[in-house]
């Protein structure tokens, strides 16, 4: 299932995206009709209490695709407002699993790979508070200093638990969405200094959507997860367009460490909830800073590239949607 939220004639609701992409159906319209009052209108608030509902919200999801009921409730997704499907998570954290940005970003500041990367899966906590969907991102003058997107997937947690092993942690993923990371990298650098990871340079938007797909939809894209690691991994095709023009390319897969093992990472000696949002780190190429570092290795002179007011950030994944952001100045 895909999980959306979103505006219709002025009501928030969650809602189902159908199959083919084109319509989707709210579920608290069809709680109305059904004379059972669906509560929830973001995801973090259906997963924390699915256990009395999931029957429910299957039962209708198959009366919908196989036998075509509650068609005339649909409504075309080009003409509601989506919204991110987590208005506020838990708690939101963000990974660093993938060794060709680290890579890249470390040898384009003339620094040596850093062997901790292959002990342990890391991540720092980002502010759940300012989580946004697709639409504008208002940002103030300083994060125009080096204005940076982050092509991202993030899981969003469906169980609770505490010292979850690898080999059961994907028992715990509700579903995946895209997720950027919008970083002002000239305060991010001055604040990284300091040892204490990034704050200022992070904490001022995180785009989430433009829906939450659950795991059992990824079972056709499953794969093997790299040698000597435990988990899912999914060959699900990542790309980056700034401006209508594709510049970053990836697959999920492609992530040394799995989602498994970094809520194993999690987890250890602390208690994770359903609603927490767990991001990968950056995909191999996407993000500016690999991107004009690497240009600037082979061609020293080349101006670098930030993003300004106006510029479109669209990232893609297979299955995953397309989450548009456009930049404004406060």
């Amino acid at each position: 299932m895909k999980f959306v939220r979103f505006v219709w004639q002025g009501e928030e609701a969650l809602g189902l995206l159908d199959r083919s992409g084109k319509f989707v159906l709210s579920l608290n319209g069809v709680g109305r009709v059904l004379g059972r009052r669906f509560p929830f209108r973001d995801v973090e608030s259906y997963v924390a209490n699915r256990l009395r509902w999931e029957g429910w919200v299957e039962w209708i999801y198959r009366r919908y695709h196989e036998q075509g009921d509650f068609e005339e409730l649909q409504i075309p997704y080009g003409v509601v407002h989506v919204l991110s499907p987590v208005r506020k998570p838990v708690s939101l954290r963000d990974g660093y699993a993938f060794r060709q940005h680290v890579e890249a970003a470390r040898r384009n500041r003339g620094l040596e790979m850093i062997p901790e990367f292959d002990q342990f899966p890391v991540f720092y906590f980002s502010n759940a508070l300012a989580v946004t969907g697709p639409g504008p991102i208002y940002v103030e003058s300083r994060h125009l200093e080096k204005l940076d997107f982050e092509l991202e997937v993030a899981v969003l947690l469906g169980k609770s638990g505490r010292n979850i092993p690898a080999d059961r942690a994907d028992e715990y993923i509700f579903g995946y969405m895209l997720m950027n990371d919008w970083s002002a990298r000239a305060l991010q650098m001055e604040e990284m200094k300091l040892n204490l990871g990034p704050a200022k340079g992070k904490d001022f938007a995180i785009s989430l959507g433009p829906w939450v797909v659950t795991s059992d939809e990824l079972e056709p894209y499953r794969t093997t997860p790299p040698s000597g690691h435990v988990g899912r991994a999914y060959r699900l095709a990542l790309q980056a367009e700034l401006n209508g023009v594709p510049i970053s390319y990836g697959y999920l897969s492609d992530m040394s460490w799995t989602f498994a093992e970094i809520i194993e990472r999690v987890s250890y000696g602390v208690e994770v909830v359903p609603g927490e949002v767990i991001g990968s780190g950056t995909v191999g190429t996407g993000c500016l800073l690999e991107l004009n570092g690497t240009r600037r290795r082979s061609q020293p002179e080349a101006p670098e590239r930030w993003l300004q007011p106006g510029d479109e950030i669209c990232l893609i994944g297979q299955e995953l949607g397309q989450l548009v952001n456009t930049i404004r100045a406060v």
